[in-house]
């Protein structure tokens, strides 16, 4: 047998929320959404960074492509349709504990999309949207990997 894992996988929680402690990663997708020269981002109702600015997205489905994760995570968190026209990056966030075990690990595949319709309204997932300019970058106290994901989705829409 190539492959002896038990599944399924269940997260543990901690008591914000957090998975942590799993056996594989976890993927997410995050989406950079251009409407004319402005983004879009959430400010995150859940961990982790709960309460901060950030690229909108979710994780991936069980049966779902990584593409229909991501509009349907916009459609979900901002109430709005997209057209995803590049990936920009993949990005593994892994964090370990004090004894140096991996305590959380996602890998997190971003893209870039074009606005396409709707309002943008935070869903259950974001406390808040809101559409932003490249030069309101500094002022947002981003993570630094979230500024450069941004600033390199600017020019594949």
């Amino acid at each position: 047998m190539l492959f002896s894992r038990t599944f399924p996988i269940s997260p543990q929680e901690n008591t914000t929320g957090e998975r942590t402690y799993l056996d594989l990663p976890c993927v997410g997708v995050g989406v950079v959404v251009w409407r004319g020269d402005q983004f879009l981002l959430i400010k995150r109702g859940k961990p982790p960074r709960l309460g901060q600015w950030s690229i909108p997205g979710g994780l991936q489905e069980l049966g779902e492509t990584v593409r229909e994760a991501a509009a349907r995570e916009i459609k979900e968190e901002t109430n709005i349709e997209i057209e995803i026209t590049a990936l920009v990056d993949v990005i593994d966030g892994i964090t370990h504990d004090e004894q140096q075990a991996v305590k959380s690990h996602y890998t997190l595949i971003d893209f870039a999309a074009r606005y396409v319709s709707g309002e943008a309204v935070a869903g259950d997932d974001a406390m808040d949207v809101g559409w932003f300019r490249l030069e309101d970058l500094a002022n947002l106290d981003l993570w630094e990997t979230t500024n450069r994901v941004i600033r390199e989705s600017a020019d594949l829409v």
